[in-house]
């Protein structure tokens, strides 16, 4: 079993997508970001992707308020990620219900603070590895490093981390299909549990994910997918999520 995990990305307070995480293009699909994970829920979600679009570039907390509104729903689990480069910040966001608090840049640049994050808060804390031409990306993947996928997953098995949200930048919001070698090579190389995310397009890379019959993937993000109506949550949860 997988959980399908929509993703609601916010900007300037409303529900966007970017192609390949770039800022300058993106596609509003809605200006109530409340109203979009509502009909999320309503379709059967049970966890939601939130991502703070300007807190990702800034690193602060700009969104919080919209954030704060969608996850009172308690129909729904939040997993919220986005400019999240503190404690305090960590704090506010599970002090007001949010399931999992997901780092990024700070995960590859403060390694004393995700090692006091996972310390400190556990299960609840996941890591951001968003690969963009074959290398790390941070700062709202506007900067690769130099290090390799191994050397980061070999310190983040050894920092404890529960959770990685791998993502691929290079297919995020492409409707390309989902990279395939890439969530292979994580497979052979780390037993860290993963949400496969970037380039979805339709059921068809649901069943392939389905297919590597791995139990490190816990589930898939649906992003562009969900919104062009290449895939359609409800049925989508009745095959790949509910099945016994």
């Amino acid at each position: 079993m997988m959980i399908l995990v929509p993703a609601i990305d916010i900007k300037d307070k409303k529900c966007v997508r970017l192609f390949k995480g770039d800022y300058s293009k993106e596609t509003i699909y809605s200006d109530n970001p409340l109203e979009v994970s509502g009909k999320w829920i309503k379709e059967g979600a049970s966890l939601i992707h939130l991502v703070d679009l300007d807190g990702a570039l800034e690193g602060s907390t700009k969104n919080f308020n919209i954030i704060k509104e969608i996850v009172r729903d308690e129909n729904c689990k939040f997993q919220v990620g986005g400019g999240i480069r503190n404690i305090e910040t960590i704090e506010k966001y599970l002090s007001i219900g949010v399931e999992r608090v997901i780092i990024g840049t700070s995960a590859f640049t403060e390694k004393g603070f995700l090692e006091k994050a996972c310390v400190k808060f556990g299960g609840k804390i996941a890591v951001g590895l968003d690969i963009k031409d074959g290398k790390i990306a941070i700062r709202g993947w506007n900067t690769k490093i130099d290090m390799t996928i191994e050397e980061a997953l070999l310190d983040f098995k050894n920092l404890g981390v529960s959770m990685i949200v791998l993502t691929s930048v290079d297919r995020d919001g492409t409707l390309e299909g989902f990279n395939e070698d890439l969530i292979e090579d994580y497979l052979r190389i780390s037993d860290i549990p993963i949400i496969v995310s970037g380039g979805i397009r339709d059921s068809r890379d649901l069943e392939k994910i389905k297919n590597l019959k791995s139990k490190s993937i816990f589930g898939v993000i649906l992003g562009k997918s969900l919104y062009e109506n290449t895939i359609n949550l409800s049925d989508s949860i009745k095959v790949y999520q509910d099945v016994s």
